[in-house]
C-alpha cells in the first residue's frame, strides 16, 4: 500500500477513534445522572467497540497504529523508517484533532477548548507508564502468537486498563494532545498533558527494549501482519 493511502488511512482512523473516545463521554456524562462510575464504564466500552472495528477496517490498509507510539515501537524495530514513522505520527496528531472537532460539532459543543479536568501526578505518570508498556506487551505478544487475535486484545485491554489505572489509560501521545481540547468528561488539562507524554514514551521504549529480548525474534507487530494480509489477499485473486 502506497505511503500517501496509509498515512490517509491514519488519519481518519485516529479521527473516529477520538470521535468514539469523546462522543461517547459526552453522552455517557449526560446520561449517567452524575455517576462517574457508569460513564467511566460506558465510555470504556465504547472505546473499545470502536476500536475492535477500527482496527478491523485500517489494519490491512495501515496496519491501524493510531498511536505515535506504536509507530514509534515500529520504528525502533526497523519495520518503519524514520520517515515514516514522523508521517505517521503527524497524521495521527492531526487525525486526533479533528476527531474532537467532529464530536464537539455532533454535542454541540465548541469546536475546541480548553480542558479544566486535573489529572496530574506520580501516581497517575506511573499509571500511564503502565498502561502504555502493557498496551506495546499485548501487541508484541500477540504478534508472537494470534496475530489475528490483535484488534481483540488490545481494545480488552484498554477496556480494562480505563479501570485498573488512575489515570483511565491514555496511552496515545495523539490522544492525550487532542483530549487536551476538550472540556468534556475525557479531557485532561493542557498544563497536564506533558507529563502523561513523558511516561508514554518512556512506557514505549522500554517495552519495545524488554520484548525485543524476552521474545528474541524480529517477528513484525500484528498490526502491521494485519496489513501485510490485506496486501495479500488484495493481490491474490490476481495470480488465479
Amino acid at each position: 500500500m502506497d505511503l500517501q493511502r496509509r498515512l490517509v488511512a491514519e488519519w481518519l482512523g485516529t479521527a473516529l477513534l477520538l470521535a468514539t473516545v469523546v462522543g461517547s463521554g459526552i453522552m455517557a456524562e449526560r446520561l449517567a445522572g452524575g455517576n462517574v462510575g457508569v460513564a467511566l464504564l460506558a465510555n470504556a466500552l465504547a472505546t473499545g467497540g470502536g476500536l475492535v472495528a477500527l482496527i478491523l477496517t485500517f489494519g490491512g490498509i495501515s496496519g491501524a497504529h493510531f498511536n505515535p507510539v506504536v509507530s514509534l515501537a515500529a520504528a525502533l524495530r526497523r519495520e518503519l523508517s524514520g520517515r515514516e514513522a514522523g508521517l505517521y505520527m503527524l497524521a495521527q496528531i492531526l487525525g486526533a484533532f479533528c476527531g474532537v472537532a467532529a464530536a464537539h460539532g455532533m454535542f454541540g459543543e465548541p469546536l475546541f477548548f480548553a480542558s479544566q479536568h486535573i489529572r496530574t501526578g506520580p501516581s497517575q505518570w506511573w499509571s500511564e507508564f503502565v498502561a502504555t508498556f502493557g498496551l506495546l506487551a499485548v501487541i508484541f505478544g500477540c504478534s508472537r502468537s494470534r496475530p489475528d487475535a490483535v484488534p481483540y486484545a488490545v481494545a480488552s485491554y484498554i477496556v480494562g486498563a480505563y479501570w485498573f489505572t488512575s489515570s483511565t489509560s491514555f496511552a496515545n501521545p495523539a490522544v492525550t494532545l487532542a483530549r487536551a481540547a476538550t472540556n468534556t468528561f475525557s479531557g485532561i488539562r493542557p498544563a497536564d498533558a506533558p507529563g502523561f507524554i513523558v511516561a508514554q514514551l518512556a512506557g514505549a521504549v522500554v517495552a519495545t527494549v524488554f520484548f525485543g529480548w524476552l521474545l528474541r525474534d524480529k517477528a513484525p507487530l500484528a498490526l502491521d501482519l494485519m496489513a501485510n494480509a490485506g496486501e495479500d489477499r488484495a493481490v491474490k485473486p490476481l495470480h488465479d
